[in-house]
């Protein structure tokens, strides 16, 4: 088995350019030497200002458009979206500001019925997190599918949430307005929901009426994160994200299930507009590796070639990227690497 040595990272003064939220130190009032009660003074600021701030989760089974609807709403491309389930494997924040409000969303994986790895049931506690800590829950449906299948478990912790639901079926253009209203009534069967809207994420189909009555729902509170904040994330998260995608678009079967990928080096050079990333993909086998890199090297350099571009776009700067396979046995049911690649956080 090959060993993951990883190399010292000098470049750690390069992570993206995005605001801390508030420090204990920045809440002390030095004149008086009293602490400011946040939850009093600033909420009674906001309503006299009229703005609003709050948390949305957005939670389903996989592969039900919750990345493209996230993408929808916020205006930026969040979260990995393609063709094949089980591709949001963290939970990731989407910050969407306005003069009087702002938005924090968090796409959430898909629910795993049956998780069959341990990084599956770190999966699934992200989602089990979103019943807890929210202001409003968004639970996506395909409305192509049945009621009947969806999962049970995600059912029953709906039945003990707390929180206000909005019903989302998406994909409506897929289906009749007579099919739509017989989906709505089981689901309303099963559940009281706030409110019910038939959309379709990825043709932005009824997404505004949609925002407005989130935005609506949100309580009268100041802005969480600096107002130009659109993510939680740094860069090279990101960076890892359009990698794996790729990693998805290319390769077939338990290949990209069984990867995952670790930015090393993430390094600006300002005079050349360009960035230097050096990354690595972990594969679960000497076989994955095999076929990660193809005879002569070709899968890996179309593998370069197509996330190259793709990190272009998202940093809108010219790309030198490295890609390294290396093997790490089992990663997803090893306690240690689960905790780096960021399963436990």
């Amino acid at each position: 088995m090959d060993e993951l040595n990883l190399p010292k990272d000098d470049n750690q003064d390069l992570e993206p350019k995005f605001i801390p939220e508030l420090q204990p130190d920045d809440l002390w009032d030095e004149e008086q030497d009293t602490e400011i009660d946040t939850n009093s003074e600033w909420i009674a600021q906001a309503e006299a200002e009229g703005h609003k701030a709050g948390f949305v989760n957005i939670i389903g089974q996989p592969n039900v458009g919750k990345s493209t609807l996230m993408n929808a709403l916020v205006g930026e491309r969040m979260s990995i979206i393609t063709n094949k389930p089980q591709t949001t494997r963290h939970r990731i924040i989407g910050i969407l500001s306005d003069d009087n409000y702002q938005v924090v969303f968090s796409d959430t994986p898909g629910y795993i019925e049956e998780p069959h790895y341990k990084m599956q049931e770190r999966m699934n506690n992200f989602v089990d997190t979103s019943f807890q800590d929210g202001d409003l829950l968004l639970l996506v449906i395909d409305s192509t599918e049945p009621f009947e299948q969806y999962s049970p478990a995600l059912l029953e912790k709906l039945q003990k949430n707390n929180t206000p639901v909005f019903l989302l079926l998406n994909k409506a253009d897929l289906r009749t307005p007579e099919q739509l209203e017989d989906l709505k009534a089981k689901w309303m069967n099963f559940y009281e929901f706030d409110k019910v809207f038939f959309i379709s994420a990825l043709h932005k189909q009824n997404t505004e009426a949609l925002l407005n009555d989130i935005i609506a729902e949100m309580p009268a509170h100041p802005a969480f994160y600096p107002k130009d904040q659109f993510t939680d994330r740094p860069e090279r998260f990101f960076v890892s994200e359009i990698i794996r995608e790729k990693i998805l678009e290319l390769y077939h079967q338990e290949i990209p299930y069984s990867c995952e990928v670790m930015v090393h080096t993430f390094k600006e050079d300002e005079e050349k507009n360009l960035v230097r990333i050096y990354a690595y993909i972990l594969a679960s086998r000497q076989s994955q590796k095999h076929i990660l890199i193809g005879k002569g090297g070709k899968a890996i350099k179309q593998l370069g070639i197509a996330s190259r571009e793709g990190i272009e776009a998202f940093l809108e700067k010219k790309v030198f990227l490295e890609l390294i396979v290396k093997i790490r046995e089992n990663w997803r049911d090893d306690e240690i690497s689960l905790r780096n690649f960021g399963y436990d956080e």
